[in-house]
């Protein structure tokens, strides 16, 4: 039989494939994350009909003479370059922006994604549309163990802080250093105790030859306070505390102060207290850490998403639902956590599209084509000399 007839079929189904791997590339031209795949053709083994022969004294060498048997697919190489960003709005879409992937866990199995498009489940843990359980590092009193086993993300709902007891208060602003004497104003600060209660000190400042006087009290009743002075700098306007307002436990820094004419703006500015809150909502920083928001104005880390690279990504196995799991080519994964030296940074609110260019992917369909049809043509061709031999017989 000729072999053109077999190189024919050959090619035809090499650009079958060739068709395939475009159509699906098509096909998933809106596929989160998805990234397309080309195929290499290669030729294959070659008949040997004369073999090369060395140059002579008398006679040059040869080439050798061989006939082609056909081709085949040598390899479907996925292209892993980055995919436009695409706003979402939603806080759990998350881009990858650089080298790396997603870790999760469906079924037991180790699976790798690029597609972001998570939320959370009945129970907290963050989950990909399929059901895949995003693995990190949770915070324990927000604090995150980045060398630690990765485990499932999950957002604690019913999480609260405790109560932080007010040590400390500053002042900030302007006592009139042209207040009558014996004049006083009074500011008050809401403060906690270490349970959570709130409670009013109220700092009074009482206008002195020397400058001002500083003294407090408890709403709570039964503390005492321990004063402070104020020497006014008449020339520069500059307060000297003879040291920090304690009232109730309470030390209020009063080195924020100043002394300028005709300004009444001396606030308590910020106290390091806090009741007790319970989790409102959550941020994504570029670093992968989820941050609860508390409902007494406080944050804490919550958990890191944890990222995977490969030395091959190349020879990662697609596993359907836009996810890959490693094989003996792709290496071991690297797990670390996003903007760390060789890993990628997070993008909130954004999902990374697919990669297909479909210019490039239609421009193949022609290409697969055409090929295709010039192989069918082979058949044909060698078909007729084939004829051509069986009616030398008639």
């Amino acid at each position: 039989m000729l072999r053109s007839l077999y190189s024919g079929i050959s090619g035809l189904r090499s650009h079958q494939t060739m068709l395939d791997v475009t159509g699906n590339n098509i096909a998933n031209v809106n596929t989160t994350a998805f990234k397309a795949s080309a195929v290499q053709f290669q030729d294959t083994l070659s008949q040997l009909k004369q073999g090369a022969g060395g140059p002579q004294a008398e006679v040059g060498g040869t080439n050798p003479a061989q006939v082609g048997l056909g081709v085949q697919v040598a390899g479907i190489s996925t292209n892993f370059a980055q995919g436009s960003s695409q706003s979402t709005g939603r806080a759990t879409d998350i881009a990858i922006s650089g080298d790396g992937f997603f870790v999760s866990q469906l079924a037991g199995e180790t699976l790798y994604s690029r597609a972001g498009a998570f939320d959370f489940d009945a129970e907290g843990r963050l989950v990909s549309p399929d059901g895949a359980i995003v693995q990190g590092w949770n915070g324990v009193d927000g604090q995150i163990n980045e060398g630690g086993p990765v485990g499932n993300i999950t957002l604690p709902l019913q999480a609260m802080v405790q109560a932080k007891a007010t040590e400390e208060a500053t002042m900030t602003g302007n006592l009139p250093a042209d207040a009558a004497q014996n004049s006083s104003l009074v500011r008050d600060i809401v403060v906690y105790d270490s349970v959570g209660t709130a409670r009013t000190l109220s700092v009074t400042f009482t206008r002195t030859p020397i400058g001002w006087a500083a003294n407090g009290t408890d709403s709570a009743g039964g503390a005492s306070a321990t004063p402070a002075t104020l020497a006014l700098d008449p020339v520069t306007g500059a307060l000297t505390a003879s040291g920090p307002l304690v009232i109730a436990g309470v030390a209020v820094d009063l080195a924020g102060l100043s002394g300028q004419a005709g300004l009444s703006t001396a606030t308590i500015s910020s106290q390091n207290g806090a009741a007790a809150g319970s989790l409102q909502s959550f941020t994504l920083g570029k670093d992968g850490t989820l941050v609860g928001l508390f409902s007494n104005g406080s944050q804490a880390s919550i958990a890191r998403i944890a990222l995977a690279t490969f030395t091959n990504p190349g020879g990662l196995e697609k596993a359907g639902s836009s996810a890959y799991r490693a094989t003996f080519n792709s290496g071991n994964a690297a797990l670390g956590a996003p903007g760390d030296g060789g890993f990628g940074s997070l993008s909130g609110g954004t999902l990374e599209m697919s990669n297909v260019d479909l210019s490039q992917e239609f421009t193949n369909l022609i290409v697969a084509q055409r090929g295709f049809q010039a192989n069918a043509r082979i058949i044909t061709t060698s078909d007729e000399v084939l004829q051509e031999l069986t009616n030398l017989k008639r």
